[in-house]
C-alpha cells in the first residue's frame, strides 16, 4: 500500500502501517493495549488521526531502547487529553527513563568487554576464572553470571 497523501487528516490502518513501518497486526495490538486509538466508520473500518504516526513512532523508539509497553502506556496516559507527545513531552518522559537506560548500557558494555573472560557464572572452566573467582566466591552473591548481572563494575 502506498503512503497516505500529505493532506489526509485520517488514515486507514493500511496507510498507518505503510507509513510507520509497523505491521497491521502490531497496530491492532497497540490499540487493544490502549496505546493508540481509532474511530470506526459506518462500515466498521478503522480510521486513525494523522498524528497517530507520531505516537506509533514514540512507541517504536521506546520499545527499541527496551522500555516495556506497560511503562510506555503509563507515560502516554500522563499526556493531557490523550494527545500525541511533543518534543518537550519526549524530553520529560525520556529523562524519567534515563537511569534505567544508563544501567542497561553499562550492562551491555560489561557483556561486550567481559564475555571472553570470567563472567562469574561458576563454571571455573577458564584459567582466568580460578584467579578472579576462586572457589566460585561469586556464587555467594546469587545465581547466574554475577559479573554481568550486577549493577556495579565487574570485580577484578
Amino acid at each position: 500500500m502506498d503512503n497516505p497523501p500529505p493532506d489526509a487528516q485520517e488514515l486507514t490502518v493500511g496507510q498507518v502501517a505503510a507509513r510507520s513501518g509497523v505491521a497491521v497486526s502490531a497496530l491492532h495490538f497497540y490499540e487493544r493495549k490502549g496505546l493508540i486509538h481509532s474511530r470506526r466508520t459506518a462500515g466498521n473500518q478503522r480510521r486513525y488521526p494523522r498524528d497517530v504516526l507520531r505516537r506509533v513512532a514514540f512507541i517504536r523508539v521506546s520499545q527499541r531502547v527496551g522500555i516495556p509497553l506497560s511503562d510506555i502506556r503509563a507515560a502516554l496516559a500522563e499526556l493531557p487529553e490523550g494527545r500525541t507527545p511533543t518534543p518537550r513531552d519526549w524530553a520529560r518522559l525520556s529523562a524519567a527513563w534515563r537511569g534505567e537506560l544508563d544501567a542497561r548500557i553499562a550492562q551491555l558494555q560489561r557483556l561486550r568487554d567481559d564475555l571472553t573472560g570470567c563472567i562469574g557464572c561458576g563454571c571455573l572452566s577458564l584459567r582466568h576464572c580460578r584467579l578472579s573467582n576462586p572457589y566460585d566466591r561469586l556464587g555467594a552473591e546469587g545465581p547466574g553470571p554475577r559479573r554481568l548481572l550486577t549493577d556495579g563494575p565487574p570485580a577484578p
